[in-house]
């Protein structure tokens, strides 16, 4: 099973649907969004694609009201888990956070095969120790609106995830001049 994995859109719905359309393509089945999503507004367009979206709080929370409602009348297509989301997709245990430093925790309980996390806009795909003696993956998509993203072009990140073979790949969004 593929999945999309992004974070901190910070209402920008475009760089959003964007991802979310080359990760259908690609044959992602899933979203996980990592957290800033901020309101309604930012999902519109990306539910109408058809494809379930998970999604955590972020530290800039938004309208939680407001996407507590939308999960109500999407039929499962859209949860907000709150703080942080326990998934199973495609035979993996994934945990969801925001905060680096939560990830990084629950990478080490070796409890999860994926741990997802955002916040630092810094997209990154690495391996974990963790205390039953092995490796949970630990990867943070960056921002897909691209904001405070590394480097001078500040590019918009999202990663595609192949969870039948645990393969990760950080991609890239245009960006808009």
């Amino acid at each position: 099973m593929k999945i999309c994995i992004v974070s901190d859109s910070h209402d920008r719905s475009e760089p959003l649907l964007d991802a979310i359309v080359e990760a259908k393509a690609a044959g992602a089945q899933a979203v996980i969004h990592c957290g800033d999503l901020i309101g309604v507004n930012t999902l519109r367009a990306s539910l109408k694609l058809d494809i379930p979206i998970h999604a955590v709080h972020g530290n800039n929370l938004g309208d939680v009201v407001a996407l507590y409602r939308m999960m109500a009348r999407t039929n499962g297509l859209f949860t907000y888990y709150g703080e942080d989301a326990v998934l199973e997709l495609g035979g993996r245990k994934i945990f969801v956070t925001h905060m680096p430093h939560h990830g990084q925790a629950f990478a080490c309980t070796g409890d999860y095969d994926l741990v997802c996390h955002g916040h630092s806009h810094t997209a990154h795909i690495l391996k974990q120790k963790h205390v039953r003696e092995g490796e949970c993956w630990l990867v943070n998509p960056g921002s897909v609106a691209g904001i405070d993203a590394p480097g001078i072009d500040a590019v918009p990140t999202w990663i595609l995830a192949d969870l039948s073979n645990m393969s990760f790949e950080i991609r890239q969004l245009p960006v808009a001049r």
